[in-house]
């Protein structure tokens, strides 16, 4: 059904364009015009749309330049030719700058692959997963012409998280039924578990990608090249990623977040960068350190030591119940979020019922606002039937507000849904 779907969509889109483009014919047009053709994303089956994986970013991408304009055309531009050249969709804007004869600004990103400005080949192309409507999670990724390196910063979230969009889609509900029935087996498992820190794919023996090279000897060379990579370009664009959405909001009051995230004073990217990168490495070890981090002046260090204390499990936090439950009172509710999520998930009854306390406080969206609301409820959801005391509370939390972007009104009512239903449906179950 899903497939069909979708090869029926690209029929009815290339219908459409082929409709667009007998129009520019009769209009004599076709050879004053430059003509992009391009899809958004890979198919819209889980694990290729909002995925940093290859089945996501690459997209076809049609251009076609009338002899008019061949001044303009890069030198791999063949008619009914194609490259292996690198491009990606932040390229589109200085592109047609470029195209027009004005020169892209330095603050854009991006390079320009066509026109008067063009820029040399790149080397990278790089991509990203933040929030996915109600869902949170933190993936940067990387790829050449043959690798794709993924770092994930939140390895402790499974890929297939709960996406009531994603959910929609028959393939989605058979995949995960399957998987809770235990009828499926490696690589067909992998979507529904945690992530390792790092994935390498060889895009030339394994376009499906699912052989993971990255502890893989013979290829730490280019592992170690394409994170060197991968760290450069986080930092030379001040990715604004490494701050909970909830603590972008609160340090860009007055300016934009793009302003906050290239004022030093207000986003230590490089420090921030190295606490997380040292919180998801994956490795048990680093306590001390973490420990430490809850103390830091800065609360995106404290939110990712809180972070790296969650990843590590109960050890870690057994050995940090005094700190986090200090984190309970931290200045940034993103900080307080994730240590009640530590200390719900593994700590002790009393600790438990300290974090469902201040989480079901967090995740009132008139009082807290949207973003720390559906950061509140996504640590909620992961402590499970541990919430069930505070069932009716849940229940009763606010779902709607006005205020809110119209396309993000209905996340929270998502979130208590789904928590709703799982508690429901264990409370039934023999």
């Amino acid at each position: 059904h899903d497939w069909a779907q979708y090869y029926d969509r690209i029929t009815e889109m290339d219908t459409k364009v082929g409709q667009n483009l007998k129009e520019l014919e009769n209009a004599g047009l076709t050879e004053e015009t430059i003509i992009f053709y391009y899809g958004d994303h890979g198919s819209g089956m889980p694990r290729s749309k909002r995925s940093p994986y290859n089945s996501w970013l690459q997209v076809p991408l049609v251009i076609y330049i009338p002899p008019k304009f061949r001044h303009l055309m890069p030198k791999d531009y063949k008619t009914n030719g194609k490259t292996n050249r690198l491009a990606g969709f932040v390229d589109f804007a200085p592109t047609l700058l470029s195209l027009a004869g004005i020169k892209p600004p330095k603050h854009m990103q991006g390079n320009a692959f066509m026109g008067k400005y063009e820029a040399k080949p790149q080397q990278y192309q790089f991509g990203f997963r933040g929030r996915m409507d109600e869902r949170y999670d933190m993936v940067r990724s990387v790829r050449n012409k043959r690798y794709i390196y993924i770092r994930n910063f939140m390895p402790h979230k499974i890929y297939g998280q709960y996406l009531d969009y994603m959910f929609k889609t028959p393939t989605t509900r058979v995949w995960k039924k399957l998987y809770d029935e235990g009828k499926l087996k490696p690589p067909q498992t992998y979507f529904w578990e945690t992530k390792p820190s790092e994935e390498l794919y060889d895009l030339h023996h394994d376009p499906d990608e699912v052989r993971n090279l990255a502890n893989s000897k013979e290829h730490q060379k280019i592992r170690d090249e394409l994170n060197k990579a991968l760290q450069k370009h986080i930092l030379s664009i001040r990715d604004i990623g490494l701050l909970s959405e909830a603590e972008t909001y609160v340090r860009s009051k007055n300016m934009t977040p793009y302003e906050m995230g290239q004022n030093p004073q207000l986003y230590d990217i490089e420090n921030i960068l190295k606490m997380a990168l040292f919180a998801s490495s994956g490795k048990p070890t680093g306590q001390t350190k973490l420990i430490k981090g809850l103390s830091n002046k800065d609360s995106a260090i404290r939110y990712w030591a809180a972070m790296g204390i969650l990843m590590r499990g109960k050890p870690a936090v057994m050995a940090s119940r005094k700190e986090l439950h200090r984190a309970l009172n931290d200045s940034s509710k993103s900080v307080r979020c994730i240590a009640a999520e530590a200390l719900g998930k593994y700590g002790t009854p009393a600790d438990v019922t300290a974090s469902v306390n201040e989480l079901i406080k967090l995740s009132d969206l008139n009082e807290q606002g949207l973003y720390v609301a559906m950061l509140a409820l996504n640590s909620l959801d992961q402590l499970g039937n541990k919430t069930r005391p505070i069932r009716d509370q849940i229940a009763k939390l606010p779902q709607h507000n006005k205020s809110v972007n119209r396309r993000m009104r209905s996340y929270i009512n998502r979130l208590v849904v789904h928590i709703l239903s799982k508690l429901d449906a264990k409370q039934k179950s023999p």
